[in-house]
């Protein structure tokens, strides 16, 4: 058994149906989008758990991931039971880490 990968995203999009980009945009028509006060999570790939982009705004955050009874995100090692939590916990580590480094280069 012979496995390929899925090179979509390099493929020419007048190829037909089969070759649809596989990251798609959060505007796409054909993106699987979850809104959520403030975050819009676009579906980028897995089952379980299934992966999703996260975006504030026109800005991607990072990546949450659904598994069959919570989230989780790709900061922490909490389980949380809302994709928002997720969201505000992934988005507050970048905030503070922002912050950190702006100490720091002050400081300096």
């Amino acid at each position: 058994m012979q496995n390929t990968a899925n090179m979509s995203f390099l493929q020419d999009p007048d190829w037909g149906e089969c070759c649809e980009p596989i990251l798609l945009s959060p505007t796409h028509p054909n993106a699987e989008v979850i809104e959520i006060s403030g975050y819009t999570l676009v579906y980028c790939s897995g089952a379980c758990p299934k992966i999703y982009r996260v975006y504030k705004g026109d800005s991607m955050l990072g990546l949450v991931f659904q598994h069959i009874s919570y989230w989780s995100n790709e900061v922490d090692e909490q389980q949380y039971t809302q994709p928002l939590n997720a969201a505000v916990a992934l988005d507050d580590f970048f905030l503070v880490a922002s912050m950190t480094n702006a100490t720091s280069d002050i400081a300096a």
